[in-house]
C-alpha cells in the first residue's frame, strides 16, 4: 500500500488541530454566552429564582463539559491580551458557579412555589380567547372551562361568549353542541355522542342568565363515558350576527381511580425538614406523581412539594418534603397550610399517560407550630448538582491558574 506524503500527513494534521481549536473555542464562547444570559435573565426578570433556576439547571451541563482551553491563535496574542482575555473568563467561570449555587440550593421536590407560577393555582379555570372563524377575526370567543383533567363522579362546567372588536360582548346563538370521545390512532370509539345544553337561562350549567355567557356541564360518569379512560371533546357549533363558527374543549377523564386517598395527613419534623406522609390504598402498582402546595399562616404562597416514586399495592403513604432550608430563607408565618394536592398514576407508553386520583382541593392539612432553629439551614446536596458543581469548580480553577501564570510575567 502506497504511503501518503510526509507533507501531506502534516498538513493534514496541522488542519485537523486547528479545525479542533476552532471548536474548543466555540464551545468555550457558547458557555461563556449562556452563562451570562442566565444571570442577566435572573437580574431583570419577575420572579428572578424562577427564571434563573430554569437556565442554570439548562446551561450547567454545557457550562461544565466546556474546556477551559486558550482559543487557537493564543500564541499570537500579547501576554496582556491574555492576561485580559483570562480574567474576563475568570469573572464569567466564578459567576456561573455561584449562580448555579444558588438557583440549585432546593431540591426539585421542595421548590418555593413563586418558581411555579403556573401550578400555584390548578382549580383556576382555563380561559382563552380566539377567533370566531378564520376568516372571521372581528369577533372574538371568549370560552373557559373548570378543569382538564377529570376523575370519577366529577363534573366540568364549560361556557362560551362572544365579544366584537371593542371588547364588547354581543350575543350568540348556540347551534348545537355534544360530547364524544376522541379514540386512539386506529381504533374506534365504543361511546355514544351525547347532546349539550349551552344555554343563558342560569340553568343546566350555565353560571347566570342573560349575561351573554353561554355554558353547560358535562359530568361523564353520568351522562355516557361511565368506563371510559381516555379523551373527550365538546364542540360548540355557534353563530354571531349571521356569522357562523365553533370551539371545543378537551379534557381527559379517568372513571376508575388506580389509588385512594384514605386517613389523615400526619407530620414529622425529621434531619432539619418536615414531613407531610398522605395515606393512601394503592389499587394498580406503578409510579405515581402527587404535588401539593403550602402556604403560610397569612396566606403567603410557601412551596411546591412533589412526590415522585414506585409504590407498590396496598396501604401506603406519599411524603411530601418541606425543605428545611427553604424555610429558614422563607421565614414563614406558622401554622403551614397544605391544599390543593393532585396525584395520578403514570401509564408510559399509553393515552392517555396518567391515571387521576381524586383531586383534593382546598386546605388538606394544617401544621403544628415550630420553631426556625428546628429546621436545618443546610443546602441540597444531591449527586447532580455535586457534578455540576464539581465541574463548574474546575472551571474556575483552570481559569485561575492561567491568570495566575500571565500575572506573574515571564520566568
Amino acid at each position: 500500500m502506497r504511503r501518503p506524503h510526509p507533507d501531506l500527513v502534516a498538513t493534514e494534521r496541522r488542519e485537523r488541530l486547528r479545525r479542533k481549536g476552532w471548536w474548543l473555542l466555540g464551545a468555550a464562547l457558547l458557555a461563556t454566552w449562556l452563562a451570562w444570559a442566565v444571570l442577566d435573565s435572573e437580574a431583570t426578570s419577575s420572579p428572578p429564582a424562577a427564571r434563573a433556576d430554569a437556565g442554570l439547571q439548562r446551561a450547567a451541563p454545557v457550562a461544565a463539559a466546556a474546556p477551559m482551553q486558550p482559543p487557537a491563535d493564543a500564541g499570537a496574542l500579547s501576554r496582556q491580551q491574555q492576561l485580559a482575555h483570562w480574567q474576563q473568563r475568570l469573572a464569567h467561570a466564578e459567576a456561573t458557579l455561584a449562580a448555579y449555587r444558588h438557583a440549585t440550593r432546593y431540591p426539585r421536590a421542595s421548590q418555593p412555589l413563586a418558581w411555579h407560577a403556573d401550578q400555584a393555582e390548578p382549580n383556576r379555570p382555563v380561559e382563552e380567547e380566539h377567533a370566531l372563524s378564520r376568516d372571521d377575526a372581528r369577533v372574538r370567543l371568549r370560552t373557559s372551562q373548570e378543569r382538564v383533567f377529570v376523575q370519577g363522579d366529577e363534573s366540568v362546567g364549560f361556557s362560551v361568549a362572544a365579544a366584537d372588536e371593542s371588547g364588547a360582548t354581543v350575543p350568540l346563538r348556540v347551534l348545537h353542541a355534544s360530547a364524544r370521545e376522541i379514540a386512539p390512532a386506529g381504533a374506534g370509539s365504543l361511546y355514544p355522542v351525547v347532546p349539550l345544553d349551552f344555554n343563558d337561562d342560569g340553568r343546566s350549567g350555565d353560571a347566570a342568565g342573560g349575561d351573554g355567557n353561554h355554558g353547560a356541564r358535562l359530568q361523564p360518569k353520568a351522562q355516557g363515558f361511565a368506563g371510559l379512560a381516555g379523551q373527550i371533546r365538546v364542540e360548540v357549533h355557534l353563530q354571531v350576527e349571521g356569522r357562523q363558527g365553533m370551539t371545543y374543549f378537551d379534557i381527559f377523564y379517568t372513571s376508575e381511580p388506580p389509588a385512594v386517598w384514605q386517613g389523615k395527613v400526619r407530620e414529622a419534623l425529621e434531619d432539619g425538614s418536615l414531613q407531610f406522609y398522605l395515606p393512601s390504598i394503592v389499587r394498580d402498582a406503578g409510579r405515581y406523581v402527587a404535588k401539593a402546595r403550602v402556604d403560610d399562616a397569612n396566606g403567603t404562597p410557601l412551596a411546591l412539594l412533589t412526590f415522585n416514586d414506585e409504590l407498590p399495592p396496598g396501604a401506603q403513604e406519599m411524603r411530601l418534603t418541606l425543605f428545611g432550608k427553604l424555610v429558614r430563607d422563607a421565614r414563614p408565618a406558622f401554622p403551614l397550610v397544605v391544599r390543593d394536592v393532585d396525584a395520578f398514576l403514570l401509564r408510559p407508553d399509553a393515552f392517555p399517560d396518567r391515571s387521576l386520583m381524586p383531586r383534593r382541593a382546598g386546605t388538606v392539612h394544617t401544621s403544628r407550630d415550630y420553631p426556625l432553629d428546628g429546621f436545618s439551614d443546610a443546602e441540597w446536596n444531591g449527586e447532580e448538582r455535586a457534578r455540576y458543581l464539581d465541574e463548574l469548580g474546575r472551571d474556575v480553577e483552570r481559569a485561575q491558574e492561567q491568570v495566575s501564570r500571565l500575572a506573574a510575567g515571564p520566568r
